[in-house]
């Protein structure tokens, strides 16, 4: 009788353990449970799809959404992310601040989580916070919106005012937060948003405070593991959007994973990269899907019950021509269009996809333009339309332009072979703001001596090695410069180049008219700061007074209307103005840029500027003080020389 009471109570007791285990079981992912993240980063507002130079196409929301119902299939509780920088880089961005049309067309796309990036607040604080309230009054579904270190300032704090008070109410609007938790098939999700150093330098003007990146993820990843513990009772996975980036498997989303533990998945944007396999770093993998809508990234991962997780499958799915278009992502993409023609192109009178003219000739694209020091055939034609622009602008008022300058920093697209259509030339020079709080950085005409002109010159010529995005074009100079000479003293010659083709020399205390865009006047008002007081550039007035660069946009160029001149429709004039057809004249390049490399001691020293003199008679004096140190060291000794122990007395030396 005790032996069966004694086998009953076994049996129980197994029973009801069995029953907790299946319990705890139910309340945790299996060992090797499986986790899919969907995610993109850099779209720019590549609503469309975007045209290749041979032809093709890629990109563009319909088949993006195509894309995502495929592997939704494959992975029903796949997350989908997006890593910032969905703005700004066409003309559905026009419509930023007042319809949000990114954001609500990510909610209708259906991502789960969101954080901004630095071109989020190119229209500045007011700008992103009305972008934020309008898409909350659109009703839409969003998704949800995670910014954990770059913020507004809070009450009280320096930089408070009315624009950060704005920005703080849109964030409780739309419930932006420092993370978000969500739980897919089982498996929870910490999901938190970082802004990287270089992306918030990148947004000077947004108004908000940067705090340390690392120290931020700390405290996140602390509080946002307790949350879930409490919410959930396990481990999460972490997952950063960090738009910090990632450069030559390095940059600041590695040495993010390398200071804070606890992050497994880092979705790194800002740097437009495309990683075809993730880094690891510890137990944390970075990924990247590249830019412009070219790829929906698929990592796989596995989670044990320890939360730790696991490479299990990764690929960058292609954007392109073998997608279908889903249609009624299409249908509202042809919305948006009509929204943006009537809001913002009908006061250009121009329309979304009217043809300005026909391309023959193949230009640089954006990779290749900013990958070596050269002459380029659009940075050519782009420096011509300003001077068109211009002239066209001030009709009889007219002054003579001797210089026009842009650069590669801001210059997103090429011009294709083919049709060029308005939203061509939008796409090419998208970015800024005028005074006038209308989308697109206007001209600004500003004055510069001889001797600061030449100083231009040399920031291509010296400054692009250390940062590719300084390269200039110009129009109004030929110039010829050796990349192996001193530092600001690479420019070997330059000249004014008149409109009839001839040159004549550059006088250094003559003041010269420039006209270049907002945004590259204003860092040519920086180049002393930015080349530690080496080379200084001045803008001055007419009448040769220096500039206060806080208030450069009084200098904007305007039409016969008043209004600003944009930089992109002075390109859509330029080409409109052509008749039909692109000039020959971009064929080829016509040598007003000469890049030519030499070693010999002539090219290297001639016409030395002060820097380079100082660095000679600097170089001069350590190898003299070298020959010096080695020949005090080395002389003959002159006296006697004693043998001691010899028992010899003494010797002449006689060397």
């Amino acid at each position: 009788m005790k032996f069966l009471l004694r086998m009953t109570l076994i049996a129980l007791l197994t029973v009801l353990l069995c029953g907790a285990a299946a319990a705890g079981a139910a309340g945790a992912p299996e060992e090797g449970a499986a986790a899919t993240i969907l995610f993109t980063h850099d779209m720019h507002s590549r609503l469309l799809p975007t045209r290749e130079a041979d032809g093709g196409e890629y990109g563009g929301s319909a088949r993006l959404m195509t894309a995502i119902q495929e592997q939704r299939a494959l992975h029903p509780d796949a997350l989908l992310v997006d890593g910032g920088d969905f703005s700004m880089g066409t003309l559905f961005q026009t419509a930023y601040s007042t319809a949000a049309l990114e954001l609500r067309m990510l909610g209708a796309l259906g991502y789960d989580a969101v954080t901004f990036g630095n071109h989020e607040y190119d229209y500045r604080a007011a700008g992103f916070a009305a972008m934020l309230r309008a898409a909350a009054d659109s009703g839409d579904r969003l998704p949800a919106l995670v910014e954990a270190n770059f913020l507004p300032p809070a009450e009280g704090e320096e930089g408070d005012g009315a624009d950060a008070r704005a920005v703080r109410e849109a964030f409780a609007e739309c419930g932006v937060s420092d993370y978000v938790l969500l739980e897919r098939g089982g498996v929870p999700f910490v999901i938190f948003g970082l802004m990287g150093q270089e992306s918030a330098d990148y947004a000077p003007m947004s108004g908000m405070v940067f705090h340390d990146p690392a120290e931020t993820a700390r405290r996140v990843v602390e509080e946002a593991t307790a949350a879930c513990a409490e919410t959930y009772g396990r481990e999460p996975v972490v997952v950063c959007l960090s738009h910090s980036g990632t450069d030559d498997g390095k940059g600041e989303d590695y040495e993010l994973a390398r200071a804070v533990d606890g992050i497994d998945i880092i979705i790194s944007a800002h740097t437009h990269t495309t990683l075809t396999q993730p880094i690891q770093v510890g137990d944390t993998l970075i990924v990247s899907a590249g830019d412009y809508c070219r790829n929906l990234g698929v990592l796989e991962v596995t989670v044990d019950e320890q939360g730790r997780v696991a490479l299990a499958g990764y690929e960058l799915m292609p954007i392109d021509e073998t997608l279908a278009q889903d249609r009624s992502i299409a249908r509202l993409v042809e919305e948006y269009q009509r929204e943006v023609e009537e809001d913002y192109l009908s006061r250009f009178d121009m329309t979304f996809d009217q043809v300005l003219l026909h391309n023959n000739y193949p230009f640089d694209s954006v990779e290749t333009l900013s990958a070596a020091q050269h002459e380029s055939t659009l940075g050519n034609l782009f420096a011509d339309a300003y001077l068109w622009a211009a002239e066209q602008a001030e009709g009889e008022e007219y002054v003579p332009v001797s210089l026009t300058v842009t650069a590669v920093g801001i210059i997103r697209d090429t011009i294709p072979v083919g049709e060029v259509t308005v939203s061509d030339v939008f796409n090419a020079m998208p970015l800024g703001m005028g005074a006038d709080g209308t989308p697109g950085y206007p001209l600004v005409s500003v004055y510069l001596t001889g001797a600061d002109l030449r100083r231009v010159l040399e920031v291509d010529a010296s400054v692009q090695p250390l940062m590719h995005e300084a390269q200039l074009f110009c129009a109004g100079v030929e110039y010829r410069f050796n990349p192996h000479r001193m530092i600001f003293n690479k420019v070997m010659e330059a000249r004014l180049r008149l409109p009839d083709g001839t040159a004549v020399p550059i006088q250094d205390d003559q003041l010269y008219r420039v006209v270049t865009g907002l945004y590259c006047g204003q860092m040519l008002g920086e180049v002393e700061s930015r080349s530690f007081g080496l080379l200084s550039i001045t803008p001055r007035d007419a009448q040769g007074q220096p500039i206060d660069m806080t208030r450069l946009e009084d200098y904007i160029l305007h039409d016969a209307q008043g209004r600003e001149v944009k930089e992109w429709q002075a390109i859509a004039g330029y080409l409109q103005s052509m008749g039909g057809e692109m000039s020959p004249d971009y064929s080829q390049p016509d040598g007003r840029k000469q890049v030519t490399p030499s070693w010999n001691p002539v090219d290297l020293l001639v016409n030395p500027n002060g820097f380079t003199l100082a660095v000679v008679g600097l170089v001069a004096a350590v190898i003299v003080l070298i020959a010096l140190i080695v020949w005090l060291r080395t002389r003959p000794r002159m006296g006697r020389t004693i043998k001691r122990g010899s028992g010899r007395g003494y010797r002449p030396y006689r060397g």
